[in-house]
């Protein structure tokens, strides 16, 4: 495994593990993915060397940051820890409230990486990083992070908390590079991090999808990305992709990671589907959305 080399208390792995489908019906993966393929897939992402484990309180409405929490049980001593608060009302009691709410859930001490979900078009971020810096300061916040936002919100939450956001979660892959105009360049040089997620495009570069064969479950179904138009254009990619990958003996997905996590300032956080419960971050068709 890889690792960022950014100066925090914990290493934190270039390919991560994100589980917002452990605890979301909307994937349609059953109880017993959630009951027993979770605790699995986090038990062998473990034993590869995968430190950063990515959730929210929204995932299944608190459901996925439980299964993370018995999952990970009390192998907690080289695991970086993140969640997200939704700022539906971003006020500083109720960040605090919050966050313990997400600890207790996780069953965790501390939460590594606390992350705004995403920015509130109403309330700017003075508030909730009034709310951060307390729970920095108590300890049970090691580092404030964002997710969805602008190079300059980024900065501007920057400004308000009074010291680094480490993060900023973003969709980054081969089909949505946005990032690289102003994100990447300013983590890069600022010692900060970009979260990618759906770093896949939901499983579009895993290869398994084409016009003919498009996904089943509600939240692949409603992007975009997977109509019959969509899947044909990006037919000479995933051409390409497999070409690659089989020069390399490696899957379309490895080889889509790789090109994600070739830049010093990212980590990439796809998700797992029950076939990864044996070979967790080879096989990541379960790449998830935010």
């Amino acid at each position: 495994m890889r690792y960022l080399g950014i100066d925090t208390d914990k290493k934190i792995s270039k390919i991560g593990l994100g589980t917002w489908q452990f605890g979301s019906r909307e994937w349609g993966y059953g109880d017993r993915y959630a009951g027993e393929v979770a605790q699995a897939i986090v038990g062998r992402a473990l034993e590869l060397g995968v430190t950063l484990f990515d959730t929210a309180e929204i995932y299944g409405f608190g459901r996925s940051e439980r299964i993370l929490g018995r999952a990970l049980g009390e192998n907690r001593e080289p695991v970086f820890l993140a969640t997200k608060i939704l700022p539906v009302l971003p006020v500083a009691p109720v960040v605090e409230q919050r966050a313990v709410a997400s600890a207790n859930r996780l069953g965790a001490h501390k939460l590594d990486l606390y992350q705004v979900h995403q920015p509130n078009p109403v309330i700017r971020d003075r508030t909730i990083m009034r709310g951060m810096r307390a729970l920095q300061r108590v300890g049970l916040v090691g580092e404030a992070g964002v997710s969805n936002y602008s190079l300059q919100r980024w900065r501007a939450a920057e400004d308000a908390l009074g010291t680094r956001v480490l993060s900023n979660q973003v969709p980054y892959s081969l089909v949505a590079r946005a990032p690289e105009r102003d994100l990447l360049p300013y983590a890069a040089a600022q010692s900060r991090i970009v979260l990618a997620y759906s770093p896949l495009a939901q499983g579009l570069l895993s290869g398994r999808y084409t016009p003919d064969s498009r996904p089943a479950n509600r939240v692949r179904a409603g992007n975009p990305l997977f109509l019959p138009d969509n899947l044909e254009r990006a037919g000479e990619l995933l051409t390409v992709l497999r070409a690659v990958a089989a020069a390399h003996s490696a899957t379309p997905a490895q080889i889509a990671l790789a090109w994600v996590i070739r830049h010093p300032a990212v980590a990439a956080i796809p998700g797992a589907l029950e076939r990864g419960a044996t070979r967790t971050q080879r096989r990541c068709g379960g790449d998830r959305p935010h």
